[in-house]
């Protein structure tokens, strides 16, 4: 399988970070790509009509996106514990964790078109600032809601490379009257495919 990826999107690092864990590296070539709201990559086009990375090609078979799927699809694959509890509320509390971990770097994305990537001209302060609020009211709800100590699962790997990637554009700090949650960070950040998979470079647009 390839991996359609770049080095600096929280969502590709999430299904990278899923597949180390589930012990499915060695199955995944990484193929680094550049994508963009403004630029075009025909390349992952070819295979997402979002024109979006993470994308799994699968020999023989249809491409696979987004992150998500791709670390559902991952679970299936190999023979450990499920990393996607199959039921109960092990497993609405494990994709709870993933669906807010999405939305912190969607609204952290959000938050940079308005600070560094859209013209200065034409950014929007008070659209900023809701998104940063949502940024501070999740950081809120992970310091109460995080199962620190339960087996690992999606949920805190969306969390960990959602949080990691927040730091990474020095974002709003999540860190700030967040103990529980900055220690944890801090250890999931020793994790060996973490450190396999460092952020590094900068959006084209």
């Amino acid at each position: 399988m390839r991996l359609l990826y770049q080095t600096h999107s929280p969502f590709a690092r999430k299904a990278l970070v899923f597949a180390l864990e589930a012990g499915l590296g060695e199955c995944i070539e990484v193929v680094h790509h550049e994508t963009s709201p403004t630029l075009r990559n025909e390349a992952v086009y070819a295979q997402n009509p979002l024109g979006k990375v993470p994308v799994l090609l699968r020999p023989g078979l249809a491409p696979i996106f987004d992150s998500d799927v791709i670390c559902a699809y991952l679970d299936a694959l190999h023979a450990g514990a499920p990393l996607i509890p199959a039921d109960g509320e092990a497993r609405w509390h494990a994709l709870r964790l993933q669906a807010v971990a999405q939305g912190l770097a969607d609204a952290g994305i959000k938050v940079r078109w308005e600070t560094v990537r859209r013209p200065e001209a034409l950014r929007y302060e008070v659209l900023r600032e809701g998104y940063t609020q949502k940024l501070v009211e999740s950081y809120d709800w992970l310091e109460r809601e995080l199962d620190t100590d339960s087996p690992l699962h999606v949920g805190h790997i969306a969390v960990a490379t959602a949080l990691s990637w927040l730091e990474f554009r020095e974002l709003p700090d999540f860190r700030i009257g967040r103990p529980r949650l900055a220690a944890w960070q801090d250890a999931f950040e020793r994790r060996a495919s973490m450190r396999a998979t460092p952020l590094s470079g900068q959006t084209h647009d």
